[in-house]
């Protein structure tokens, strides 16, 4: 199984969600540390910089997954073999895990500056993905929902302009996080939330606070899998794509 053209996936998937995270985890960075160049920047800046980064990514890597659940609605449409589904995961995860490290690496005086001035949960929120207001039923449909428009949006577009596949799914994480993300944060993809989590339970960041694994491993850890598997399958039966 382990092919040339499926470790050249891996790669590419692991680096590519790595680069993902630099440009998501670090514009958060830049959005709540202090002493950055962009502090206190808000919500609309760092929207558009997921929204760039990943296009970006896409430019570079290629047609990756970045995302567990978007490999899993590729297994239910025939689009990735089963067997590799775990392992494309692993990548993701251990990508996102990496560019979180990375990102830390760069702002690590900047993490300095802001102990004692930021609160804990703003710094842990620079990592993973938490509700405002925690409702675990709400929260969990809102992530599935999300996820649903997400790759159902980005599953169609590859059918009808895969020649702008890289800029249009740009627009699709502007869209669906301005409207969408105020509630969750948005994560729709276990990656990115569970593998930044993960950084910042491990990495040498002081005052922490709790990093919430039950939300983490719950609603952002299982319900975009929800959401992938209704999108592969209203695309398929009801769009009639991927037949």
């Amino acid at each position: 199984m382990f092919t040339q053209q499926f470790i050249h996936l891996l790669l590419s998937e692991f680096m590519g969600t790595a680069l993902m995270i630099i440009f998501g985890v670090g514009v958060h960075c830049d959005d709540v540390l202090k002493k950055t160049k962009y502090a206190g920047t808000g919500h609309l800046f760092a929207i558009t910089t997921w929204a760039f980064g990943i296009t970006v990514t896409l430019f570079i890597f290629g047609g990756v997954s970045l995302n567990p659940a978007m490999a899993l609605a590729k297994v239910v449409l025939g689009l990735l073999p089963a067997e590799q589904w775990l392992f494309v995961s692993i990548a993701e995860f251990l990508g996102a895990f990496a560019g979180s490290v990375i990102v830390w690496f760069m702002y690590a005086d900047h993490f300095t500056a802001s102990e004692g001035q930021v609160d804990g949960i703003a710094i842990r929120n620079i990592f993973s993905t938490n509700p405002n207001c925690r409702n675990l039923p709400r929260n969990y449909f809102v992530e599935a929902f999300a996820t649903f428009i997400f790759l159902t949006a980005i599953l169609a577009t590859e059918q009808v302009n895969k020649d702008q596949i890289q800029i249009v799914v740009g627009l699709i994480v502007w869209a669906v996080g301005m409207g969408l993300g105020g509630t969750t944060g948005f994560a729709m993809n276990q990656a990115r939330d569970l593998g930044p989590r993960l950084a910042y339970q491990v990495l040498p960041i002081k005052n922490k606070v709790n990093n919430d694994w039950q939300y983490g491993l719950l609603v952002p850890g299982t319900a975009p899998f929800i959401g992938a598997v209704a999108a592969a399958l209203f695309v398929r039966y009801f769009l009639g794509y991927f037949m």
